[in-house]
């Protein structure tokens, strides 16, 4: 568990911000590139706050996403430094990214008529048949003890959003949801939502909801009572939901349900990750998974690992897929740049086009990274990168940056170290533009951080290119790491 903690005051606003309205104008302020970065980015989000116990101006840890014209992303505003945040952001376009829309989750934490002191771990899905916007997320209590997991819900397309529903009660970390919305699906309209019991040795545990997040079923164990963090489930379109994880060994795992989520199938071995310690005191001791699907059904996942690297001096991007439910390919590199760079990549954010599919199928994945992987807390540069690809991951187009230099200093402080998110998000328009919600950070100023949401304005293109991955690694993997034991 972890216990909140209060900022200094140097770095947080005075009191007197109690609550904020649930809904703001449009946000386009474009800003120019940032210094080293080759897109504009539109700031969509800025921390409002000023309760002390948090880290004021600050906003972490997106998740994102898109269906028909209208993209939702959700993340914390107001890092504390012990676990959560002030409360959840949210910021949607209903026109394919023109222009944003954005405010604050009511009814949750105390700063928006709630009860909760703080909150953590956005994440969002749409369900088609309900037609209803849906945002989990995961309450903390004063004691820094969570309190379950709660959904919020909007039927306006993500304008504004309701009191939260309770999903699950206790001790648990690391929620995630997603729905099905396949209208040949034999369960068109459930939605599924991921947690672990941290008091059970994050043992994970999944509830579905078939009325549009409203009410939420019994939780269900995988058939081998798999334990673990950061599990994202997706849906196939025949209803078959996999959920991959990262198990507590230190492994990339999955499992599925092919019964609408009445019960959960054994897990089976996705990877085993070889990973280099990042540098620099920022929070990426968790090599949590991304995952997608597309149209066909076909699963990536996307990791951080250094078995392409003789000596793993630092880590690549790496992808595995499946199309059978049960087994994965071998994890390929995403082909970011040579392997004698001495760049370090992690937290990817992997997104996939829906309308495509295998040979190709559209792929967009956003990710951080050091220039130089040897580096310190003082020294360490902080940027954002972007890749593509057309054909299913086979080959990718150039990678661009997106934002940065960042200093590690101008970032907020956890317990687990300097934060921009434990995961990141990309989102693609059906046929069109990328869309990572990114969080960055300039130097801090008047004793506040200066650190907000942003998209790339217009979106990113998704090119595609000739590089091909690589299938080879050049270094024997290492055993797995165990996982920390709560990521808040």
């Amino acid at each position: 568990m972890r216990i909140l903690g209060s900022c200094p005051r140097s770095l947080a606003r005075a009191a007197g911000v109690a609550a904020v309205p649930v809904l703001t104008g449009v946000l386009v302020l474009s800003a120019a590139a940032p210094a080293g970065a080759n897109v504009a980015v539109t700031r969509v989000s800025t921390d409002p706050y000023g309760n002390t116990s948090s880290q004021h101006r600050t906003e972490v840890e997106p998740d994102t996403f898109a269906f028909g014209s209208t993209i939702v992303s959700a993340f914390q505003v107001g890092r504390i430094f012990g676990g959560g945040s002030a409360n959840i952001g949210f910021a949607t376009s209903k026109d394919s990214g023109a222009t944003w829309t954005g405010g604050f989750l009511p009814g949750i934490t105390t700063v928006a008529g709630g009860a909760f002191a703080a909150v953590s771990d956005p994440s969002v899905a749409f369900d088609a048949r309900h037609n209803v916007w849906l945002i989990s997320s995961l309450p903390i209590n004063a004691s820094g003890s969570t309190g379950g997991v709660v959904t919020s819900r909007s039927s306006d397309g993500g304008r504004t959003w309701g009191n939260p529903v309770t999903t699950t009660t206790g001790s648990v970390d690391k929620n995630w949801i997603a729905c099905d919305n396949t209208t040949s699906s034999p369960f068109y309209g459930n939605c599924y939502t991921e947690y672990d019991i941290t008091s059970s040795g994050n043992a994970i545990r999944l509830r579905t909801s078939g009325n549009g997040g409203l009410t939420w079923g019994p939780a269900r164990a995988s058939g081998d009572a798999a334990s673990g963090l950061g599990g994202q489930p997706v849906v196939r379109p025949n209803g078959t939901v996999i959920m991959p994880y990262l198990a507590s060994n230190g492994q990339i795992r999955s499992f599925r349900s092919i019964d609408g989520g009445a019960s959960w199938r054994a897990s089976v071995l996705v990877a085993t990750p070889s990973k280099h310690t990042v540098a620099g005191g920022i929070r990426v001791g968790a090599d949590l998974p991304s995952a997608e699907i597309d149209a066909a059904g076909t699963v990536y996942v996307v990791f951080y690992d250094c078995r392409f690297r003789s000596g793993c001096p630092s880590n690549d991007i790496v992808l595995s897929k499946s199309t059978s439910e049960t087994t994965w390919a071998a994890p390929v590199r995403v082909p970011v740049d040579p392997t004698t760079s001495t760049a370090d990549h992690f937290v990817p954010g992997i997104g996939v086009d829906r309308s495509s599919s295998g040979s190709t199928a559209r792929i967009g994945l956003a990710y951080y990274f050091y220039p130089a992987a040897n580096c310190t807390a003082t020294t360490c540069q902080l940027d954002v990168g972007y890749i593509s690809s057309t054909n299913g991951g086979t080959s990718w187009s150039t990678a661009t940056q997106i934002a940065g230099p960042m200093a590690v200093s101008w970032l907020p402080n956890t317990s687990q170290g300097r934060m921009f998110g434990d995961y990141i998000s990309t989102s693609l328009l059906a046929g069109g533009r990328a869309y990572p919600t990114i969080s960055v950070a300039s130097a801090p100023s008047g004793g506040l951080f200066n650190q907000a949401m942003y998209v790339p304005t217009g979106g990113l293109a998704v090119t595609g290119g000739t590089t091909r991955s690589v299938t080879a690694p050049h270094v024997t993997a290492r055993p797995a790491v165990r996982v920390v034991t709560t990521a808040r």
